[in-house]
């Protein structure tokens, strides 16, 4: 499960080239904070409350669809306008920024909460044994992110050439908002 790219994947490639790896590491973090949430959610029984409220869920999927779809935008529009940008002075993505978006991207996708509802309990009795796993879960998908990351970063000289930069903010643009799309209309 760790290792399947997904939402929090292209968020990390597109943080890695925005920022290098500093960035990378801090959106790691960040989406490792959501699950470590969505684990004390659900070993406390809250996400299973989200998941059994249609109101509640439908909100957490929207809202997580929008700003996927944002994000995928402003990767899109930076491809776009790529040859006016590469005149102008850079816009470097902060690691407080990129902590931030990894938070928000992994709490604003409801089936996580479904994922750690459903996956926790079957290996865990107790509230300790649950957050213990779902611990590890977070720690297994830190050290695989920033793995990912710093790799991504460490090939940036390359992949920062202007014209690869611009499709590789047009692909993972189009593949936040992909993201966004199906969450939004995904029963």
């Amino acid at each position: 499960m760790i290792v399947t790219p997904g939402q929090d994947t292209a968020l990390t490639i597109r943080n890695a080239l925005a920022g290098g790896r500093r960035t990378a590491v801090f959106t790691a973090a960040g989406v490792a904070t959501g699950q470590a949430t969505w684990t004390i959610a659900a070993a406390a029984g809250i996400a299973a409350l989200l998941g059994a409220s249609e109101p509640a869920f439908l909100a957490v999927r929207i809202a997580g669809a929008g700003y996927l779809i944002w994000l995928g935008a402003h990767s899109l529009a930076n491809a776009l306008r790529g040859h006016r940008a590469e005149s102008a002075p850079s816009r470097r993505t902060t690691a407080r920024g990129s902590f931030r978006q990894g938070l928000v991207s992994n709490l604003g996708n409801p089936k996580m909460a479904i994922f750690f509802t459903s996956l926790l309990p079957q290996f865990g009795a107790s509230f300790a044994a649950m957050l213990a796993l779902g611990l590890v879960f977070c720690t297994m998908t830190f050290v695989w992110l920033t793995a990912y990351g710093v790799a991504v970063a460490k090939a940036g000289d390359v992949l920062r050439r202007p014209r690869i930069r611009r499709a590789i903010d047009a692909i993972t643009g189009a593949v936040l908002a992909a993201f966004g799309v199906r969450l939004a209309f995904e029963r």
